[in-house]
């Protein structure tokens, strides 16, 4: 990567975005590799990522590979606005290569392709292609061997799982011991920091964390424990699982001294379709922290972002013990 310059056509085309963040962090962001995974047997569940595809494809970044063996059907039309309304449904065509052939006419100067398969099945030669894998709407065992394999290997990885209900949305990240810089006042000041993986940043004890985490935090891993628990793929639940739901809510609360509404867990499993323009400011905020990341600039998000379209917040929660309850626990 270190020999390989920008050519014309590049620098013409990508010419405010190095006016941005500069000709070496666009060199370097075009030659990165990026593995984007949603996978799902929802279909509702594909409007958040197709933002974040869309995003970091119009950037510039080297390659995007996709994975999503799904057939189309006339349900993505309405959920997927990357399939288009003359796509035809009865081609036999995945989404993943749909998505994949509307791609490559917003940039046809980014290499996006199409990876059939099982994610969970992917060896550490697979993921050893990437520099970036991203995954969405997965099973938490799955995020926790993606993320697992993406540590295991030699070269640095940057791990994301993205993932939006009804109108709220959660990121998380992982970028291992991660290096970069940013500007304070009129220097630059070089920065290090040190991340959990999905598996140590959900099983911290609950009464372990501070007191004001979010309480989507909670509520998403409630979501999660049922839906491994009833053997559910994620999203895969209803209004009608509300109170096995609200039952375990109350056993992990109790027993961690903690008060989850049950309204924000109604609202997370009422409604199996996401709500777009949640959807816009999770993939925005996920194109946002990938381009960071790659470009080692700025600071990066650690370790999670929640957003709630009912109070208009994002928060960033940087999801670890504190001293002291850590030391009690111990």
């Amino acid at each position: 990567m270190d020999g390989e310059e920008l050519t014309e056509q590049e620098t013409a085309l990508y010419d405010r975005q190095i006016r941005v963040w500069g000709a070496d962090a666009q060199r370097r962001y075009i030659f990165f590799y990026i593995f984007y995974n949603y996978f799902s047997f929802l279909i509702q569940i594909i409007w958040t990522v197709a933002e974040f595809c869309k995003n970091i494809v119009l950037a510039g970044v080297g390659s995007l590979t996709l994975v999503d063996d799904r057939v189309v059907t006339e349900e993505a039309l309405f959920a997927n606005f990357l399939v288009q309304p003359d796509e035809s449904m009865f081609g036999g065509k995945t989404i993943a290569e749909v998505c994949c052939d509307s791609l490559k006419e917003f940039n046809p100067m980014v290499r996006v392709s199409v990876e059939k398969g099982d994610l969970s099945s992917f060896g550490l030669e697979f993921f050893e292609k990437f520099d970036v894998v991203v995954v969405s709407c997965c099973s938490f065992t799955t995020k926790k061997l993606v993320n697992e394999k993406c540590r295991k290997l030699s070269k640095h990885v940057a791990f994301y799982t993205v993932d939006c209900r009804d109108s709220c949305g959660e990121i998380f990240v992982d970028l291992q011991n991660h290096k970069y810089s940013k500007q304070k006042l009129d220097e630059t000041v070089e920065c290090q920091l040190q991340y959990l993986s999905f598996e140590e940043a959900t099983s911290i004890p609950w009464r372990a964390l501070p007191k004001k985490v979010s309480n989507l935090y909670f509520a998403m891993r409630v979501i999660e424990q049922f839906e491994e628990a009833e053997g559910r793929k994620n999203g895969e639940i209803s209004i009608d699982d509300l109170p096995g739901v609200l039952n375990l809510k109350k056993e992990l609360c109790e027993a961690n001294s903690l008060n989850v509404p049950d309204a924000l867990l109604e609202r997370l499993i009422t409604s199996a379709r996401e709500f777009p323009p949640v959807c816009a400011i999770i993939g925005g905020i996920l194109g946002q922290e990938v381009i960071k990341a790659i470009s080692g600039k700025g600071d990066p998000l650690k370790n999670f972002f929640f957003f709630d379209v009912m109070n208009g917040k994002g928060i960033v929660e940087d999801i670890k013990p504190s001293p002291t309850k850590q030391a009690e626990l111990l």
